[in-house]
């Protein structure tokens, strides 16, 4: 099933993870935060449409040009703060786990934010990593690490639309 926007159909109930923080987050705020343009949030559904195999959510924010990387810093504007999209937060339900579910939810998302390039500029894609097991799976993505924050990593959206022109 393709990746979607959460829906009163799918269930946030029963998801669990194994983050407790993320888990909360999809239960509690996950329907919140997309109705009120906080974060827009996607899911994958399950054959029944409704079990919800993972999710993963997207805004927008500025970097400070400061905490960027060498590898980020080339051809970029000399301004302080340059945009950028989040990928927020991207779990999948234990049940689903270790079958390329988390890798596809990430693939969605930085499609998603080169189809959306057009309505919103962004120099970069930023993702927030939970630990270091989730900091490791974007670094093996392609994603380099902020200097501000171990969690904190980003790729160039000129990257990722290289990747996708292939």
């Amino acid at each position: 099933m393709p990746v979607e926007p959460l829906g009163k159909k799918h269930d946030r109930r029963n998801f669990q993870c194994g983050v407790p923080a993320l888990d909360r987050y999809f239960r509690e705020l996950a329907g919140q935060h997309d109705r009120r343009g906080v974060a827009a949030v996607y899911v994958l559904p399950g054959d029944d449409g409704k079990r919800v195999i993972g999710y993963y959510t997207l805004s927008n924010l500025s970097v400070r040009l400061e905490v960027l990387p060498n590898a980020l810093m080339k051809g970029l504007p000399g301004h302080q703060e340059l945009p950028a999209f989040l990928i927020g937060r991207l779990a999948v339900d234990e049940d689903f786990m270790g079958q390329g579910h988390g890798a596809y939810l990430l693939a969605d998302a930085l499609h998603r934010c080169t189809e959306y390039r057009h309505l919103s500029g962004a120099l970069f894609i930023v993702v927030d990593a939970k630990d270091e097991t989730s900091a490791e799976f974007y670094a093996c993505h392609g994603f380099v690490r902020l200097t501000d924050d171990p969690n904190r990593l980003a790729i160039a959206m000129k990257t990722v639309e290289q990747a996708f022109k292939r």
